[in-house]
């Protein structure tokens, strides 16, 4: 849940509240598995794309869960046109 409030504070201008829920969820990440997925969709919505890119790269070596709705995400959508989405996409199986 702090990952899709932090995507939704984010994309809708309020950087700083987005900024503490990713840094809330990098700590719970120190001490407990916190998918990297989660951490990746709050990049994007913060418009990050290397971090994203990095933590989805992360979320795909894990065998996350998230693999099976990357293609359709609509929180993923400002990192569709770009090349590393696409072969990420194709690695996961996923390409059309």
């Amino acid at each position: 849940m702090l990952a899709a409030l932090g995507h939704a504070y984010a994309v809708s201008g309020k950087t700083r509240e987005a900024r503490n829920l990713l840094e809330e969820l990098l700590e719970s990440s120190r001490q407990r598995y916190v998918s990297p997925d989660y951490i990746a969709v709050l990049y994007a919505g913060l418009g990050e794309k290397e971090q994203a890119f990095t933590w989805l790269q992360r979320a795909y070596e894990e065998h996350s869960a998230w693999a099976v709705v990357s293609k359709v995400d609509s929180r993923l959508d400002g990192l569709r046109a770009d090349p590393r989405f696409q072969k990420l996409i194709r690695a996961i199986g996923l390409s059309s």
